[in-house]
């Protein structure tokens, strides 16, 4: 998706992050008001579910469908859009700036619980649930999907016979793989490469490019400049550019199922079977639509999108 900012917000930090004024600074950055400029709290009633997003179009697009679903069950809603990335927006969970926002299942347990050995979506869900702290849940996860994925052209997979991730330990020749410089030293960047499926790490070189598998990476894979290029699963330019997708058989790559993460003393009777019913719908194909849609020639605002997603699924109705 071609943003500043990643559906992991890829960097781990302590979880009670203080809002320190660097931190401050790092929201204003967002280049969006400062949803946390009151210093804590939320100015919301307290009857009133506060949803936010992080820093880039999908979560927004997800935060909005979660709120019109709610509002149109009568509940109150307001909303802090754009807030920034993991460390940010869960320091606004955790102080009560926002009581919901959609999160990513993998990517969240890992924030919690980096050393978890879980592997499959149902084994990711059942230990981030246990691995939340206290005050924090995650309702139901959809079948929607948006995580890393390995990515080469139709030719050099053509070329080389690639298929999956283990295709490469065949290569024999050099090659470069991209993406955003924190993946270097990721469990799922090159090191894990080399060390979940054999890939020859001599012949395997890194090269940062700082767009979260935006257009410079894109056209860096097109070009040929990089062989490899780490590209979010949703993002439309994969099936634009008919780019090959490796195949993750043994999960270097965690299960990234979206799902609402909520304060618990928000998660109503009502509130928690609305979002329910949001994420039994929620498919990847959608999101891959709906990110096309706002980045694509019509550029539709998230509030647009939701709100058309909402009308086709029948969840607007009281």
């Amino acid at each position: 998706m071609f943003v500043s900012s990643s559906p992991v917000g890829r960097f781990r930090f302590p979880a009670a992050v203080a809002l320190t004024a660097g931190v401050l600074l790092s929201v204003s950055a967002c280049g969006s008001i400062d949803p946390l400029a009151s210093g804590g709290s939320s100015d919301a009633p307290s009857d009133t579910i506060v949803v936010g997003s992080a820093g880039f179009a999908e979560s927004e697009i997800i935060a909005e469908i979660y709120a019109q679903a709610l509002e149109a069950q009568g509940v109150t809603v307001s909303k802090q859009l754009n807030i920034g990335q993991r460390d940010v927006y869960l320091a606004a969970l955790q102080d009560g700036s926002i009581d919901l926002i959609p999160e990513y299942s993998g990517n969240l347990l890992q924030y919690y619980a980096a050393d978890s050995t879980a592997r499959s979506s149902d084994e990711v869900f059942d230990a981030l649930s246990s691995a939340l702290p206290d005050g924090f849940r995650v309702l139901e996860r959809a079948a929607a999907e948006d995580k890393d994925s390995y990515n080469v052209t139709a030719e050099f997979a053509e070329k080389h016979t690639l298929n999956t991730l283990s295709d490469l330990a065949n290569l024999d020749e050099t090659f470069v793989v991209a993406g955003n410089p924190e993946l270097a030293e990721r469990p799922y960047g090159p090191r894990g490469l080399t060390d979940v499926y054999g890939v020859k790490a001599n012949l395997m070189t890194f090269s940062p490019i700082n767009d979260s598998g935006g257009p410079l990476t894109v056209s860096a894979l097109i070009d040929g400049t990089v062989q490899v290029a780490d590209i979010f699963s949703t993002t439309p330019a994969i099936a634009e550019n008919k780019f090959v997708t490796l195949a993750d058989p043994k999960n270097l790559i965690l299960p990234q199922n979206v799902l609402p993460l909520i304060n618990s003393d928000s998660a109503s009777d009502l509130v928690v079977k609305t979002l329910n019913n949001v994420s039994a719908q929620l498919t990847t194909e959608d999101l891959i639509d709906l990110n096309a849609r706002n980045q694509g020639d019509e550029k539709a605002a998230p509030a647009a999108l939701a709100q058309d997603w909402l009308t086709e699924k029948g969840l607007l109705s009281s």
